[in-house]
């Protein structure tokens, strides 16, 4: 199968903005308007979109739910995220028309909760994984999860996909952790989504090359800033 290409999509107050290390940054791209950036990634070619409601992320409520439910309108599956951690925020965005939704790293740290929501969502669920090497660091948290720990309790939990982010890399444009990435994938039966530092076609291309569960990626700075997003996809198909 080739690799799915996603393009992402923060938000903040309604708008797109480009999140930059702890701030974040109004987008210029498409007049910072979601909607005409989504149409745009569906014009060249996306089959998925993935929405990040960084209001969520920072402070634990769904802020961006109107414009959730206006891109999944427009048809496309959507993948939402956002430092999900609760089941009333599943539900919220599954509500609102998103195919899965991403749980945040954070969740992880509450075990019992996580067991339920993972049982509960079924495929409906990504679990995020932010890694900075052997560690689980969720991003806006003082969290350090040891992965391989992570790993083995999460095999026992029947999770139906994985969502692995090089957290040093996420929102630059360093290129992917090959080497994370091959190595995460080593250790995992089911279908991986990688994100982070994805600059260009030949990133795309060596993700792709990784093989085994490998399934998509997905892209966010490098589309707002020149990267042709029919190009990127046909050089992975």
């Amino acid at each position: 199968m080739p690799l799915e290409v996603i393009p992402a999509l923060d938000l903040a107050g309604g708008r797109l903005v480009h999140v930059l290390g702890p701030g974040q940054v109004a987008a210029t791209a498409f007049g910072a308007d979601p909607l005409t950036a989504a149409r745009a990634f569906l014009d060249a070619g996306a089959t998925r979109l993935h929405v990040v409601d960084v209001d969520l992320a920072r402070t634990g409520r769904v802020g961006n739910a109107d414009v959730l439910g206006a891109v999944c309108a427009l048809g496309v599956p959507v993948q939402a995220s956002g430092g999900v951690r609760t089941e009333e925020q599943v539900d919220e965005l599954i509500v609102r028309g998103a195919e899965r939704v991403v749980l945040g790293s954070a969740a992880l740290h509450d075990r019992d909760e996580a067991a339920v929501l993972v049982r509960r969502f079924g495929d409906r669920l990504l679990v995020g994984i932010e890694a900075a090497g052997n560690t689980v660091r969720p991003r806006g948290t003082d969290l350090e999860l040891p992965l391989s720990d992570i790993l083995a309790w999460l095999t026992g939990l029947e999770v139906r996909r994985y969502l692995f982010t090089e957290v040093g890399r996420a929102g630059g444009l360093e290129g992917p952790d090959l080497d994370g990435i091959a190595a995460f994938a080593e250790s995992s039966s089911v279908p991986i989504v990688v994100a982070g530092g994805i600059r260009g076609v030949e990133d795309l291309r060596a993700v792709a090359a990784l093989g085994g569960p490998i399934e998509g990626a997905v892209i966010g700075r490098a589309l707002y800033e020149g990267l042709d997003l029919r190009g990127a996809i046909a050089a992975v198909a």
